[in-house]
């Protein structure tokens, strides 16, 4: 007998731009059978906001304060599994998903676990909707981490993870493979979870087929008469990058191919950061305090103590 999917939506939220969240939430609304809003403010104008939608199966979940990203995935994941929910799918404040999205991936989980996969998630190919750059998935390919913009079969690739943002996780494969990382709190948690995933033996899907705007970052600058573009963060969200960088490279299930390749990237990002970029003084102090926490295990939210 086949079991018709039931597909709930979590939102993790930041004092987010209203008028941007109600085009996330009205352009979701017809495609799951309903919504979590997970406030990390709290934030009153947030929950105002909301009130209105309660009849249309949007949920508000107040944080006590920012618990950062993995925490109020897992906590939206916890609600949305009460309301009996087959299937989460994952949502950052900043992206807009095409009107067909969910069904392109369920159909391709589908179809996955039809040939024998299993499957830990699907994802869709998205934009920057800023510069119209189109972002490739990715996965290890020999000592190589390559960029894929293409499919394997049907309409999906499989890659080593996927940007939490749009991401289908069959709630089944979620309590084999755990949640998310609570102490990373905000970057490297959708790389961590993918691969955790892949040493579980589980797929992450790449659905060509399904579409979504994403801002990834504050707006890009192009460096070098306009050859190279750059992902521009704060000094802060590249402490948290550096930091959890490090602490995954020392884990047994991250594989060493991995490892290194991300490691060179990593270096190279801080020498850029630290000498090309306006603020690179305060990058470069962020920077290094994450590389010495994430070499010290710290986790959790920055202190800025010490």
């Amino acid at each position: 007998m086949t079991v018709t999917p039931v597909v709930w939506a979590v939102v993790v939220c930041y004092r987010p731009d209203l008028a941007q969240l109600a085009r996330l939430l009205d352009a979701l609304a017809p495609q799951v059978a309903g919504i979590v809003v997970v406030d990390n403010g709290p934030d009153e104008r947030l929950r105002a906001a909301l009130a209105s939608r309660a009849d249309s199966g949007v949920r508000h979940l107040p944080m006590a304060g920012n618990v950062g990203v993995a925490s109020g995935h897992n906590a939206g994941i916890d609600a949305v599994r009460a309301q009996g929910a087959s299937h989460a799918i994952l949502f950052d404040q900043d992206s807009l998903p095409a009107t067909d999205m969910v069904q392109r991936l369920l159909a391709a989980v589908q179809q996955a676990q039809a040939r024998g996969l299993r499957v830990a998630s699907a994802g869709p190919r998205f934009h920057d909707p800023r510069d119209g750059t189109v972002y490739p998935f990715i996965r290890l390919d020999g000592w190589k981490i390559a960029q894929v913009r293409q499919p394997d079969a049907g309409q999906y690739c499989l890659a080593d993870y996927l940007i939490t943002s749009g991401c289908l996780i069959p709630l089944a494969a979620l309590d084999e493979i755990g949640g998310m990382e609570d102490g990373l709190f905000i970057d490297y948690i959708d790389i961590e979870w993918g691969l955790r995933a892949r040493a579980h033996g589980f797929v992450n899907l790449g659905v060509f087929d399904a579409g979504m705007e994403h801002d990834l970052g504050d707006p890009p600058r192009r460096y070098f008469g306009g050859r190279l573009r750059v992902p521009m963060h704060s000094p802060l969200r590249h402490y948290y990058h550096f930091r959890n960088a490090l602490q995954l490279y020392r884990r047994g299930y991250i594989p060493l191919r991995w490892r290194l390749n991300d490691g060179y990237r990593l270096l190279l990002k801080g020498v850029f950061y630290s000498v090309m970029v306006e603020n690179r003084g305060e990058q470069r102090r962020m920077i290094l305090r994450g590389c010495r926490d994430g070499l010290a295990g710290v986790a959790g939210p920055y202190s800025g103590a010490g």
